[in-house]
């Protein structure tokens, strides 16, 4: 599935349980064409039996971004490592590949491929397996070691409150300009669960360590982010495996 997914990029266009393992994190963001979001989905749903019908083993999930301009989706998948990109396996993606060329291509209007890196030491150890929604921070830095050190900080203000950090970190493994270095994905039952009141981050790690502490630490985060952003994004496990 992710090496089909790699190869349609090169075409002309017409959350599992994580442990204590680094991973990698297969993101496949679709732009579909304005009016053509009825007939992408419909395509997604014909490769989706087509590689069910062959057998297919590799998982993924299909998020559509809530918030921003357009209709964006995310597909995501999982590696345990590099090497798995050396593989000749997924003969399912392969016989399935002119399905998603001839019922997903057309009505796309551009795709953009990334690689993240999990971040064990800072993310959640929790694995829940019914979130239907993912909060994502992105964050592009300037100074990379401050930004991570004041992650380590709140996160373990969060771990040492509440026993556990609230989502997962990851670090992008290259890509163009415009690409974040570090997101970190805060995952929701559903969207009620964005009405419940609880402390931010800073106000946990101000409860622990004091405002001045906590003014230092925030002055050092503002200052190793070029830019940042967040949107939420929505399972659809319709078109999900």
């Amino acid at each position: 599935m992710r090496k089909l997914f790699y190869l349609l990029l090169m075409l002309p266009l017409v959350a599992v349980s994580q442990g204590n393992e680094a991973f990698l994190l297969n993101l496949t963001e679709v732009t579909v064409k304005q009016g053509h979001d009825a007939q992408f989905i419909e395509g997604v749903k014909s490769w989706k039996k087509c590689y069910k019908d062959n057998d297919g083993k590799d998982p993924w999930n299909m998020w559509k971004r809530v918030q921003g301009e357009g209709s964006v989706y995310t597909l995501t998948s999982r590696m345990a490592n590099w090497a798995e990109m050396d593989e000749d396996g997924d003969p399912a993606g392969k016989e399935c590949r002119m399905t998603a060329v001839n019922f997903i291509m057309p009505h796309v209007k551009s795709m953009h491929y990334n690689i993240a890196r999990s971040m064990p030491d800072v993310s959640t150890k929790s694995t829940s397996q019914d979130s239907k929604l993912v909060w994502v921070y992105n964050a592009k830095t300037s100074n990379s070691n401050d930004f991570t050190d004041v992650v380590k900080e709140l996160t373990s203000a969060l771990k040492k409150a509440e026993g556990d950090s609230r989502g997962t970190w990851y670090s992008l493994q290259g890509g163009s300009p415009e690409v974040a270095d570090y997101f970190v994905a805060i995952p929701y039952k559903n969207f009620a669960e964005l009405d419940i009141d609880r402390d931010g981050v800073w106000k946990v790690y101000e409860k622990a360590n004091g405002k001045a502490k906590t003014d230092a630490l925030r002055a050092k985060m503002r200052a190793s982010i070029s830019s940042d952003w967040s949107y939420i994004y929505s399972l659809n496990e319709e078109l999900s495996y």
